[in-house]
C-alpha cells in the first residue's frame, strides 16, 4: 500500500510518496515533457529536506511522469527571465544536484525515455540509475547555440571527459546499453518497469546498516575530490571511527556467530 506524504495534485509540479523506508518523487510536467522550472527545482529542494529529515526514510528514487523523463530546463521560463534572472534561476537549479551528493541517503535516477540537457544532468547527478529498454541520454545545448554548462559538470565525472566531450560537442543521443558501458546506468530493466526496478534497488540498499552509508556516502565524495595519499589517511581514520558503532560491533559479532546482523542504525 502507498502511504501518500501529501496531497497530490494534478498541478504539482513534483509528487512525493512513500513505499515503505524508500521516497519516491515524480517529476509532474507532463505536458511540456517535466521541463524543469522554479517551482519544480523548489518543490525538490524542500523534498530533499524534508526526506533527508525523516528517519523512517533510507533512500530516494526520483522519476519523471508521461512520454519522458525529462527535457531539461524550461526553454520559456529562460527566455522571460534577464541575465540576472536566469543566473538565479540556475544557481537554484544546480543547487538540487549539489544538495543529492551532500544527502547521506542514496538517491536514485528511474529513467524511461529520454533524459536530455539538465535531465540528463540530473540523471549524472544521482549516486545510481536504473533505466528501461528504451532510455536515451543527450546533452542537445549545442543544436541551440549553447554549451550544455551545467550538465557537463555531472557528466564528465560520471563518464569521463573524452565520452562527456562527445556528447556535449556533438549533441548526438547516447542509448541505454552505451550509457550503462560508460558507467552512466547501474541496471537495465525491460520497459514500464524502471520504476519498480529502482525501488527494489532503493530497498535492497535500506536493507543494509543505514548508519554505514549515511557515513560512506559523504566520504565517497568528499575523498573522490581529494589527493590520493590524502584521501587513504581520511578513510583509515574515518574508518576508525566508524568502527566503534553499534552497527559495525553488531556486524563482525554475526559474521564470527554466522548469523544475520540485527541493525540498529547507531
Amino acid at each position: 500500500m502507498i502511504e501518500l506524504l501529501g496531497i497530490i495534485m494534478e498541478d504539482q509540479p513534483i509528487k512525493f510518496e512513500r513505499r515503505g523506508s524508500v521516497a519516491l518523487l515524480t517529476l509532474n510536467r507532463p505536458r511540456v515533457l517535466n521541463a524543469i522550472n522554479e517551482p519544480m527545482i523548489d518543490a525538490l529542494l524542500d523534498r530533499f529536506e524534508e526526506i533527508e529529515n525523516t528517519d523512517e526514510l533510507g533512500a530516494v528514487v526520483i522519476e519523471g511522469t508521461g512520454k519522458i523523463f525529462c527535457s531539461g530546463h524550461d526553454l520559456k521560463e529562460l527566455m522571460a527571465a534577464n541575465p540576472l534572472q536566469r543566473r538565479a534561476l540556475l544557481t537554484k537549479s544546480v543547487k538540487v544536484w549539489e544538495e543529492i551528493v551532500k544527502m547521506s541517503k542514496p538517491v536514485i535516477a528511474a529513467v524511461h525515455s529520454y533524459a536530455t540537457a539538465a535531465g540528463c544532468g540530473l540523471v549524472a547527478a544521482c549516486d545510481l540509475v536504473v533505466a528501461s529498454e528504451d532510455a536515451v541520454f543527450q546533452t542537445p545545448g549545442v543544436n541551440i547555440g549553447i554549451f550544455c554548462m551545467t550538465p557537463m559538470i555531472p557528466l564528465q565525472r560520471a563518464i569521463g571527459q573524452k565520452k562527456a566531450m562527445e556528447m556535449l560537442i556533438t549533441a548526438d543521443p547516447i542509448n541505454v546499453k552505451e550509457a550503462e558501458r560508460f558507467g552512466l546506468v547501474n541496471k537495465i530493466v525491460p520497459n514500464g518497469k524502471h520504476v519498480e526496478g529502482a525501488i527494489e534497488f532503493a530497498e535492497k540498499i535500506t536493507g543494509n546498516s543505514r548508519l554505514a552509508y549515511n557515513i560512506g556516502k559523504p566520504a565517497f565524495y568528499t575523498m573522490g575530490e581529494m589527493d590520493y595519499v590524502k584521501a587513504l589517511h581520511y578513510a583509515k581514520d574515518l574508518f576508525t571511527l566508524a568502527s566503534t558503532s553499534e552497527d559495525t560491533e553488531e556486524g563482525m559479532k554475526a559474521v564470527l556467530e554466522k548469523r544475520n546482523p540485527v541493525w540498529k542504525n547507531r
